[in-house]
């Protein structure tokens, strides 16, 4: 029995036989076949080889399967179902190489209560992934990148890596619920806070990081034992609801002396109540995550089941804090599959201040690029298509604590790749800006964008492409 549950079958299924096309198609003589001429049950809708390979790696594991990347889950609207009318007749648009299209941001200003508010050339900045979940090299690049082109980077779980601090002009504290090296020099050290919440690609439970990527280093700064699992704590120990959370925020601006804003990060679940809470507890900046959102380690079902798409949860959080008298005062951050400068645009039309992008930044560092095949096919994965973040095994070494591997992360021209992305993709928002004939990217509005389907229309609350009239608004 022990043989037999090491490796029974076969990923993926192999090509089917010249015999079982043609008793699929129907041409054995005597074969049952359905009324469409296919043979019906090689075509069910629900038992798919990719759910019977589910069924198979659980019977043979015993637990759920782990994975990193982001959801696979194909049936959501994407930002793709969403298009942009710029001027025409109706409005001027301005001229492309011509005129100025303002992308300065400032996040956390609106209270009055901060003294340096995060004040970023472009909005877009590079989300709170881990030392740990990557590289150090790596979080050195994306820490250089985002400042040579104004922007910001965020810490992760796991405490402030002196690496990072160094790279980045502007760089986030995430303090989270596990507390992993939280430190008052490195709070005040810090240009913002970011308490942490949740996120996206696995809301409702905490952080996750297998024993294969807690080096030493990782261990002495989690205070963790080296090569163990560490799967952090879901709940702040010291706030339940929303009066607590308002008296942790006064505690951290005493702490910070009211210098630096506090941001309140989570993931896309009932962001109109959600939000609304962050915001009257006193949060300088709400960050909202959607399920498209990637992380280094999860369970796989909550990438896929788990969650709502970024492109609903902005307009909901918007008209939150609408709702509640806090535009202009608080801040919106979207996040969540943000892949281009389109989708970021279209981002800004939906409400949010800015957008910050996790997946994308690592694709520019070099994540999936065409080198080290042979180092792809032992994890069984290749360049375009691998997830195995969790593994460690990164062969381009950006999530990955292996020494040897990590030396192919190169910091120099890691940072030079994401600072052109950042530029390449900044050059798109303004661009879309200027053909609706905005003189700064905040002026996008949902006014300027259509949507291509009823989903989009209905998830958004924009206009239906045509007939000019929101679906089920």
């Amino acid at each position: 029995m022990a043989d037999d549950l090491k490796a029974p079958y076969q990923y993926p299924f192999p090509a089917p036989s010249e015999d079982a096309v043609a008793m699929r198609d129907g041409a054995i003589e005597g074969r049952p076949v359905g009324v469409s001429g296919s043979y019906d049950r090689g075509d069910s809708v629900r038992w798919t080889p990719d759910a019977i390979s589910e069924v198979h790696a659980l019977s043979q594991l015993g637990r759920y399967q782990i994975r990193g990347y982001n959801s696979f889950n194909k049936s959501l609207p994407t930002f793709d179902d969403l298009t942009f009318v710029p001027a025409t007749m109706t409005r001027l648009p301005l001229e492309g190489y011509r005129e100025s299209c303002d992308t300065t941001t400032v996040l956390g200003g609106g209270s009055g209560l901060v003294e340096n508010p995060l004040v970023l050339d472009i909005p877009i900045y590079i989300g709170s992934m881990s030392f740990g979940a990557l590289s150090a090299n790596a979080k050195a690049a994306l820490g250089y990148g985002a400042s040579k082109v104004g922007t910001m980077t965020c810490t992760g779980e796991g405490g402030m890596l002196e690496d990072e601090r160094e790279a980045s002009t502007r760089l986030v504290y995430q303090m989270t619920p596990s507390r992993y090296m939280l430190d008052l020099d490195h709070l005040r050290a810090a240009d913002g806070i970011e308490i942490a919440v949740g996120q996206g690609a696995k809301p409702g439970t905490g952080g996750l990081l297998l024993g294969m990527k807690v080096s030493d280093r990782v261990a002495k700064m989690r205070s963790l034992p080296t090569g163990v699992d560490q799967r952090s704590t879901v709940r702040h120990p010291d706030f339940l609801g929303a009066d607590d959370l308002q008296v942790k925020i006064e505690e951290l601006r005493l702490a910070t002396d009211y210098k630096v804003p506090i941001l309140i990060k989570m993931g896309a679940t009932r962001p109109r109540y959600d939000v609304a809470i962050a915001a009257k507890a006193g949060a300088d900046i709400v960050v909202v995550d959607g399920s498209e959102g990637g992380t280094g380690a999860s369970p796989e079902f909550l990438l896929n089941h788990t969650g709502i798409p970024c492109m609903t949860a902005i307009r909901a959080a918007r008209e939150a804090l609408d709702e509640c008298g806090m535009t202009g005062k608080v801040s919106l951050v979207a996040a969540g599959g943000i892949r281009t400068g389109v989708d970021a645009a279209k981002c800004l039309a939906l409400g949010a201040d800015a957008v910050m992008i996790g997946n994308a930044a690592m694709m520019a560092l070099g994540c999936n690029s065409p080198r080290y095949g042979d180092d792809y096919a032992a994890i069984g994965t290749s360049p375009g298509a691998c997830h195995h973040c969790h593994t460690g095994l990164c062969p381009v070494g950006i999530a990955t604590q292996d020494a040897e591997l990590e030396k192919r992360m190169d910091v120099a021209a890691g940072a030079e790749r994401v600072a052109r992305f950042l530029t390449a993709i900044t050059m798109e928002v303004s661009l879309i800006a200027k053909a609706c004939g905005k003189s700064t990217v905040h002026n996008l509005e949902v006014e300027d964008l259509r949507a291509l389907s009823l989903e989009a229309s209905a998830f958004t609350g924009v206009k239906l492409a045509g007939i000019d009239k929101a679906y089920g608004w």
